[in-house]
């Protein structure tokens, strides 16, 4: 009888998960860093998910390892950061998804989901940051822009180029994004 409601109750929380992309801001589809396709809000619903727009050669790039800190710190209570490099802020991004792999991997040892590079701002930016900008009103001016998207796939806030990845602002607002079922 317990594996039983221990399975129907499993099932029940997944049902409010599974909910319908179509209603989300993050039903795009992408490719990932030396990967395939897969489609944002099918891969990482129900999680808490820090979308950032990030860079190889720029001021910001230590960001990478608070951004790896906060990744393995919350990952198991459901966050996902997802890493989106981009060449728009003075082509500071390296020119492959090879090399892109190689940097982050050597010399921040990134773990979490990282996207092939492409555009996150104006009329070229990839489908998951036009729709952000549009909710939040906050297109990414630089590299290291910061969007919170709560488990129900809406996008909860922003946070610029300066908000540390280890800031009391944002771990708070991921606590508070987590908490939330």
């Amino acid at each position: 009888m317990r594996i039983t409601s221990t399975v129907l109750l499993s099932l029940c929380a997944f049902s409010v998960w599974a909910a319908d992309c179509r209603s989300t801001d993050i039903d795009v589809t992408h490719k990932r860093l030396l990967g395939p396709e897969e489609n944002i809000c099918e891969t990482y619903q129900g999680k808490v998910l820090l979308v950032t727009n990030v860079a190889s050669k720029c001021g910001f790039t230590p960001q990478y390892e608070g951004l790896e800190k906060l990744y393995q710190t919350y990952k198991d209570r459901g966050l996902v950061v997802l890493g989106f490099p981009s060449g728009d802020f003075a082509n500071q991004e390296l020119e492959t998804d090879s090399e892109i792999q190689e940097f982050c991997k050597l010399n921040y040892g990134v773990t979490f989901p990282m996207f092939s590079k492409s555009s996150v701002k104006g009329d070229q930016a990839n489908a998951l940051f036009k729709r952000l900008s549009a909710k939040t009103g906050k297109e990414p001016n630089w590299n290291f822009n910061k969007y919170l998207v709560g488990r129900d796939g809406k996008v909860i806030a922003h946070f610029g180029s300066r908000v540390e990845p280890t800031s009391e602002e944002l771990k708070r607002a991921i606590e508070a994004a987590l908490s939330k079922s």
